[in-house]
This record gives structure tokens, sequence and C-alpha cells, in this order.
């Protein structure tokens, strides 16, 4: 009987892993890429140098950008729209720049005018395929109908599973 009992539990959940698996395992979009997120700097002396957070980014997602020996000023690029430039006391600059949906993927360079100065810097950064990770939106978002799908499932055979228990728990406990 407990062997029975064991053998059917473990069915279960065998049943629940495989049918959650495929879910899990979905992507969307090549997973041949592979870039850590890496900080690159230009500037020979780092007193004017601009640094991109992360150098590789997904389109949609957003990219910070740093500017040591600027005092304020603009940065531009044909993957985000002109953004300007928050200065603070220490000669640093930042802004932060969402990436277009539909930007073309590979290498672009993001370009630097300053204010206190006509000098011109420039970056590059690379934009990947698809969208970024949907992290902290704080259940704004509902669920998709392959998730309710599968959660439904799950409930499902978890509750047909203990209605199995209960009633064989019974007919052996009258058998006594």
């Amino acid at each position: 009987m407990r062997a029975a009992r064991t053998l059917a539990v473990a069915a279960t959940a065998f049943a629940a892993v495989g049918l959650a698996a495929p879910l899990a395992a979905a992507t969307n979009g090549p997973s041949s890429v592979t870039v850590g997120s890496s900080v690159v700097q230009r500037g020979g002396d780092d007193s004017n140098s601009v640094t991109v957070t992360p150098f590789a980014v997904h389109q949609g997602s957003t990219l910070t950008i740093t500017v040591r020996g600027c005092s304020g000023g603009t940065v531009s690029s044909a993957a985000f729209p002109t953004t300007t430039l928050s200065a603070n006391s220490n000669n640093v600059s930042s802004a932060v720049v969402r990436i277009h949906n539909n930007a073309t993927l590979g290498q672009h360079t993001l370009t630097v005018h300053c204010n206190n100065s006509n000098r011109v810097l420039t970056q590059q950064f690379r934009v990947l395929a698809g969208q970024g990770s949907q992290g902290g939106i704080g259940g704004s978002l509902a669920p998709s109908s392959t998730e309710m799908a599968v959660g439904g499932s799950l409930v499902a055979a978890a509750a047909l599973g203990g209605g199995l228990f209960i009633a064989r728990r019974r007919r052996i406990g009258a058998a006594v």
C-alpha cells in the first residue's frame, strides 16, 4: 500500500514538473548572444570620459550614461531620443535613456555635447534583440494565457491527487 501511495505522489510530482518545463524553457529571442553587463569607459586620463552601463542593452531597456569633465549638456544617438545631462558639483554629468523598441540591432555610437566647452565626446554601445526583463513592475502586468493554463492544470492535478488520497484513506480506514 505504501509503495503504491509513494508511486502516485511521485507520478503527480513528475507530471507537475513536466507540465511546467516548456514554460520554463521558453525564450523571447536568440540565446546565442551572451554579453556581461560590463562597463566601458572612453577617455585617456579619465578626466574626460564617457561611461555606459550596461554596454550591451536590449531594445526598450534603459542605458545609464555618466560623463566626467562635463558640467551638463546633451547626449544623442539614433537608438534613443536626445536627452539632457544632469550635472552635479563634482563636474560629473549623467543621464538615463530608454532605447527605442525598434532600435537597429548592433553597434551604436552616442555623442555627448558638453555645456562648458566645445568638446564632443563619443562612446559606443550595443543594442541586442528582444525586450529586456520587466522586473520591478510590481504586479501591474496580468499573467499570460499560457501561465494561467499551466497554473490551472497544476491546481487541478493537486486537487485530483488530494481527493484520491482522501478517498483511498477513507476506504482503508473503513476496512480496519
